[in-house]
C-alpha cells in the first residue's frame, strides 16, 4: 500500500469506533423498530413472522391516532414558543451581567438537567396539584377563587416541559450571542437606532442561527417526552409517546407500537427539515 492510500485511509480508521458506536447505538435499532412494525400482530399468538401494512393502515385510518399526532405536535410548538420568549431575554440579560454573577445563574438555569427527570416531575406534581404552592400562592393573592387543574391537564404539562426545555435553548442562544461583536450595537445607536430598532435589526438577525437551533432541539426533546406528560399528564392525557408506551407494555402488541414510533419520528424529521429551510428562505427574503 502506497503512502498516499495510507494516509487516505487514516481518517477511516480512526473514526471507525465512533462510527461502529453510532451504528449499533441508534441506525441498528431504528432499523430493527421499522422492520417490527411491519409484522403481523396476533391476539392469542402475539408477534408473527409475517408481514403486512396493516399496522400503518390502522393508523392512518383512525381519528384516534390523528388527534394523538396534533395533540403532540400543539405541545411541543407551545413549549417551543415559550422557551423563545421566556430563554431569548433571559440569555441576554445573563450576557450583561458581570462574569462572578453569570456563574452562579448559569447553574441556576441549567438546574433542571441536573436533577433526576422523575424526582423533578414529581416535585412540580406537588407544586401543581389543588393544594400545591402555585394554587395555594393564586388564592391568597386574589387571582383567583377556586384552585386551577393543573394536574392532568396540557397547561400543567408544558408549565413543566418548559422549565426542563428552557436550558437548551439558553444554551444555544447563548453561544451565538457569544460569536457576536458588541461594537456593531453600539454604531448602531451611535447612528442614531434606538433600542429596540438596535435589537431587533441588529441584534436579533445575529441571534437567529442560536434560536433556530434551540428551537429544533426544544421541539424534538419535547415531542418525544415520556416522563413528563406520563406523571403530569396522567391517563387523562394522551400523546404519542404514551401510547407507545402503552402498546408495548399494556397491549404487547409490539408492532403496532413500532409503526407509531416509526410515524412519529418521520413527523419529527419532516417538521424541523421543514421549518429549517422555511425560515431560512424568509429570513434570505427579509434581511437581503
Amino acid at each position: 500500500m502506497s503512502d498516499a492510500s495510507k494516509s487516505a485511509s487514516q481518517p477511516w480508521l480512526l473514526s471507525f469506533p465512533s462510527l461502529a458506536l453510532f451504528l449499533g447505538l441508534l441506525v441498528v435499532p431504528l432499523a430493527l423498530t421499522a422492520i417490527l412494525s411491519f409484522n403481523v400482530f396476533d391476539s392469542m399468538m402475539g408477534t408473527q413472522d409475517d408481514y403486512t401494512f396493516g399496522n400503518y393502515l390502522e393508523i392512518l385510518s383512525d381519528s384516534y391516532y390523528y388527534e394523538l399526532f396534533l395533540r403532540t405536535a400543539l405541545m411541543s410548538a407551545g413549549v417551543t414558543l415559550l422557551c423563545i420568549l421566556l430563554g431569548v431575554p433571559e440569555t441576554i440579560i445573563l450576557s450583561r451581567m458581570q462574569p462572578r454573577y453569570q456563574g452562579i445563574f448559569f447553574v441556576m438555569i441549567l438546574g433542571p438537567l441536573l436533577i433526576s427527570v422523575v424526582v423533578r416531575t414529581l416535585g412540580w406534581s406537588i407544586m401543581l396539584g389543588r393544594e400545591g404552592l402555585i394554587n395555594q400562592s393564586l388564592i391568597s393573592l386574589g387571582l383567583i377563587e377556586a384552585p386551577l387543574q393543573l394536574m392532568y391537564s396540557m397547561t400543567g404539562v408544558v408549565i413543566v416541559l418548559t422549565h426542563v426545555m428552557l436550558p437548551f435553548m439558553v444554551i444555544a442562544v447563548w453561544t451565538t450571542l457569544q460569536k457576536l461583536d458588541p461594537q456593531v450595537a453600539d454604531a448602531a445607536r451611535s447612528l442614531g437606532a434606538g433600542s429596540w430598532t438596535t435589537f431587533s435589526r441588529v441584534i436579533l438577525p445575529q441571534l437567529l442561527p442560536g434560536i433556530l437551533s434551540g428551537a429544533i432541539i426544544v421541539f424534538t426533546l419535547s415531542a418525544s417526552a415520556f416522563a413528563t406528560p406520563a406523571l403530569i399528564g396522567g391517563r387523562r392525557l394522551k400523546v404519542v409517546t404514551t401510547s407507545i408506551y402503552d402498546e408495548f407494555l399494556h397491549s404487547m402488541n409490539w408492532p403496532l407500537g413500532a409503526a407509531i414510533a416509526v410515524l412519529l419520528l418521520i413527523g419529527i424529521v419532516s417538521v424541523v427539515m421543514g421549518s429549517n429551510r422555511y425560515i431560512e428562505r424568509k429570513f434570505k427574503q427579509v434581511f437581503s
